[in-house]
């Protein structure tokens, strides 16, 4: 914190002193204290729209994970599986985030689900790649040793593959933690009447640009915030398995 305070005010005061050197209008950049005034004034519907996004990330974050995690057990399970399923998972991450937006609204709707679905489309991809990837990287030495006892490949899986693979499957979560707002802000851009980027279209079709800035400061407050968390449950979790 004591680190964070300075940087924070240094960025502000150079936020502030380019308006003032470069003579920028209002509805181009407003000032912090504007944008502050901008967050009080309309609290209770960013706090509504704040509520509605997070909703989706959490959400999201969760689906996207589970079956970013399944999906790598299997495919570390089945060398066939995994020889069909790996480069379509590859080719999955060519195809634009943008793209899918409005193919998803036509499918699911204006409703909550077209973010869901965003969302877990951004996760699942580091979720499933760094489990994957900490599955197949197993001591050669372990499984060799679990074999010659006669332990069959699913008890090899769940008590020596996977608590090995615990470290690699913790930094695809974190990563997916950061990149999971994405998904529901784009989702709202391109096709929803509710959320934080929702909100922010809607502000800005109206040139209130502070208010565009106020719901893009709540939304990193609340991707910093969901990291975190997600963080501090991921060392508690680790360090309960001792990985």
């Amino acid at each position: 914190m004591r680190t964070v305070l300075p940087v924070i005010l240094v960025a502000l005061a150079l936020w502030q002193s380019l308006i003032w050197l470069a003579g920028l209008p209002h509805f181009l950049l407003p000032s912090p204290v504007a944008v502050a005034q901008a967050l009080w004034l309309n609290r209770a519907e960013i706090a509504v729209s704040a509520g509605y996004t997070a909703a989706e990330v959490v959400l999201g974050f969760l689906i996207g994970a589970g079956l970013g995690a399944t999906l790598a057990v299997v495919m570390a399970s089945s060398p066939r599986v995994s020889k069909v399923v790996h480069p379509l998972l590859t080719f999955s991450q060519t195809i634009p985030v943008f793209a899918l937006a409005p193919i998803l609204t036509l499918w699911l709707g204006y409703g909550m689900s077209p973010k869901i679905a965003m969302t877990v489309l951004i996760v699942f991809f580091p979720v499933a790649s760094a489990f994957l990837d900490g599955l197949m990287r197993t001591p050669a030495a372990a499984l060799d040793l679990a074999q010659v006892m006669g332990a069959s490949p699913q008890r090899r899986m769940w008590h020596l593959r996977i608590p090995a693979a615990l470290p690699q499957l913790a930094t695809g979560l974190r990563l997916a933690a950061v990149y999971a707002p994405i998904g529901a802000v784009i989702g709202e851009w391109v096709g929803g009447a509710k959320g934080l980027g929702a909100l922010m279209i809607h502000a800005n079709g109206r040139m209130k640009t502070d208010q565009v800035f106020a719901a893009l400061l709540v939304l990193s407050l609340m991707t910093v915030l969901f990291s975190q968390l997600v963080a501090f449950a991921l060392r508690r979790g680790l360090k309960r398995y001792g990985a």
